[in-house]
C-alpha cells in the first residue's frame, strides 16, 4: 500500500494517463480497420479521404508518444501501400 503522499499522488496520474492512451490507441487501431475495410470494398475516393483521416490519427498519437515514430510510420506507409493498389486496380 503506498504511504507517501507523492506516491500516492503518482499512482493517481499514472491511472489517468493509461486512460487516456487506451483511448487513444483504440482509436486509432478502429481507424485502420476503417480504413481496411473500404480499401476491401474498392472504392477509390472513399479509400484515400479514409487514408488522410486515419494518418492524421496516427501521426496525433505518435506526437502524443503513445505509440513510437517508426511504428507509426510503418503503419500509415503499409496503408498507404494499400490504398495506392486500389487505385491502380480501378
Amino acid at each position: 500500500m503506498l504511504r507517501h503522499p507523492s506516491a500516492i499522488k503518482r499512482n493517481r496520474q499514472n491511472k489517468k494517463r493509461k486512460e487516456r492512451n487506451v483511448d487513444a490507441r483504440s482509436k486509432m487501431k478502429t481507424a485502420v480497420k476503417g480504413t481496411l475495410q473500404v480499401v476491401l470494398e474498392g472504392n477509390k475516393e472513399k479509400a484515400l479521404e479514409s487514408f488522410q483521416k486515419t494518418s492524421s490519427i496516427i501521426a496525433k498519437t505518435i506526437s502524443k508518444g503513445i505509440i513510437h515514430k517508426n511504428t507509426g510510420s510503418r503503419k500509415i506507409s503499409r496503408l498507404a501501400k494499400k490504398v495506392a493498389a486500389v487505385g491502380a486496380a480501378s
